[in-house]
């Protein structure tokens, strides 16, 4: 059985507000295209038809998905205070031991994913590694190409 999603509050309200949408407007919005493609003739060839049906089944696919992941989720809070150690769902900047250039890392699931940064799941060795650490602190995790060290440089929740 596979562990529960964490997410944030945030997550959990903009997921929970996907679904109410697709299962809502998104629905009655597929069957008025599938409907008006019906009135175009034969459906063995029209093209509308065939694409409102695979449009209609994507999101039927996401709002299975969606209801899944809501129902097992569990709510994870950011660090109270200050956010002096990383926690799922902080936003945390690290620097890669012989890099020059800082990089922003989400530690969370990938549907906290931001345009701002990447994401990194809790569970990966990355994100086990920085789990728990604070600014100032190097921390090493197992990477296909061997030991990686990267300095925790700053939290921001």
């Amino acid at each position: 059985m596979a562990e529960p999603q964490q997410l944030s509050r945030d997550a959990h309200a903009r997921l929970a507000t996907e679904l109410e949408d697709l299962t809502t407007r998104g629905r009655i919005d597929i069957a008025r295209k599938i409907e008006a493609a019906r009135e175009l003739g034969d459906l063995s060839e029209n093209g509308d038809y065939h694409a409102a049906k695979e449009e209609q089944g994507k999101m039927e696919g996401r709002i299975m998905h969606l209801e899944a992941l809501l129902l097992d989720a569990v709510i994870v809070d950011g660090p109270v205070g200050d956010g002096d150690t990383v926690t799922t769902g902080s936003i945390v900047t690290v620097l890669y031991d012989g890099d020059d250039e800082p990089e922003r890392l989400l530690v969370g699931s990938i549907e906290e994913q931001r345009d701002d940064v990447l994401v990194v799941s809790p569970g990966s060795p990355l994100g086990e590694a920085l789990l728990g650490s604070a600014p100032g602190d190097e921390v090493s995790f197992e990477a296909p190409a061997g030991t990686l060290s990267v300095e925790v440089v700053a939290i921001d929740d």
